[in-house]
């Protein structure tokens, strides 16, 4: 009667170690569970990204407003006969100007 408990625990012991230990382990599913939920979180941002681009894409093929709006933005552009005027503060120039004299002095 001994050696029969003896024997169910092992037989027991090895049911369950593939459920602890082997390849579909508990600590096998809980890992591959995280790095599913990191992946559709990066994919969520991805989408996300993509339709932004995506509408900015349609966009600049049906619409010359968007193009204007980047010519003006990114290279300064200005329409013909129109007048431009550029603000600056003076104080700040003044500061930023002393700044790189005084780290240009310390070198």
């Amino acid at each position: 009667m001994k050696s029969l408990t003896i024997i169910f625990i092992a037989l027991i012991a090895l049911m369950q170690y593939p459920l602890w230990i082997g390849k579909g382990s508990w600590f096998r599913v809980w890992n591959l569970n995280h790095q599913i939920d990191a992946q559709k979180k990066i994919n969520t941002d991805n989408q996300i990204r993509n339709n932004v681009l995506n509408a900015e894409v349609t966009d600049l093929k049906q619409g010359f407003s968007a193009i204007e709006e980047r010519a003006r933005n990114e290279l300064g552009m200005v329409k013909q006969d129109e007048i431009f005027f550029q603000v600056t503060n003076h104080e700040k120039e003044k500061k930023e100007t002393e700044q790189s004299d005084s780290s240009s002095e310390k070198r």
